[in-house]
């Protein structure tokens, strides 16, 4: 079983959608009018990365990243709830300027936006019955039942499971809960938010198992060209050197942050 330290993770699970106003960096947005606002989509459903709290404002690791990068450029701004297959859509309709929703960086996904410097170390992991003592590795779920997150890298390692039969979900705590109620064996996704579900309480009688499937990264994407990259890039970099970062992720993982 994966085991982290995670005591931080002891947020409320919430599932909702909502628009909230929040400091953060930018340079010259793509489709807003005004140069000092940016707009970024979000799927408010990935805790602790981001969610809804119980006064309806959004929270979570991505969001406190986004306010103090926002803090540090001098812009501001305005968190459009998205469908988390709907992000990439919209930035390459130009109605976001960007989008951070705990979101990996793949070869596949950077052909048609671009994105930042890496900002948070993950992977994929296997969550299954707490009953289930037999399950380990992706070769033990060929031919099983398996629910993902549609759009994510979880779905993608999942549908490439011999005779697996893949249920796919709007969010990860559906997947899971899915796995909760018996409906399937299995929910691959990342590993972050499957033991903060599991850790709140919300989602019960599951558990990871095995190691990590995967070493993945995630980043804040942006349209092909975008010139907000760099001022991005800029002041994730300044945060990381300050210290602002490590401190920001002490207070979500209650860990050290891994070099990145």
């Amino acid at each position: 079983m994966i085991k982290l330290k995670r005591s931080a993770f002891l947020k409320s699970l919430a599932l909702g959608v909502c628009t909230a106003g929040i400091l953060v960096a930018c340079g010259s947005g793509t489709s807003t009018d005004d140069a000092n606002v940016w707009s970024v989509g979000t799927e408010p459903a990935f805790p602790p990365f981001e969610s809804v709290g119980d006064d309806g404002e959004l929270q979570g690791f991505d969001i406190d990243l986004m306010n103090a990068i926002g803090e540090r450029a001098g812009k501001t701004v305005e968190f459009d709830s998205l469908p988390f297959d709907g992000l990439i859509p919209a930035l390459q309709g130009a109605s976001i300027d960007a989008a951070i929703s705990g979101m990996t960086i793949t070869e596949e996904r950077a052909a048609t936006v671009d994105f930042s410097d890496p900002y948070f170390k993950a992977g994929l992991a296997i969550a299954v019955a707490e009953s289930d003592t037999e399950t380990k590795t992706l070769d033990d779920l060929e031919g099983k039942k398996i629910a993902v997150q549609i759009g994510t890298t979880g779905a993608e390692t999942a549908n490439g499971i011999e005779n697996a039969t893949v249920s796919t979900f709007d969010s990860a705590p559906l997947a899971l809960q899915e796995l909760a109620n018996g409906n399937v064996d299995a929910v691959v996704n990342d590993a972050p938010a499957t033991l903060d579900a599991i850790a709140t309480g919300n989602i019960p009688g599951i558990t990871v198992v095995g190691e990590l499937l995967t070493e993945e990264f995630y980043g804040i994407a942006m349209p092909k060209g975008s010139e907000n990259v760099e001022a991005v890039n800029t002041a994730l970099s300044e945060l990381i050197a300050d210290g602002t970062y490590a401190e920001i992720y002490r207070k979500w993982f209650d860990a050290e942050p891994p070099e990145l």
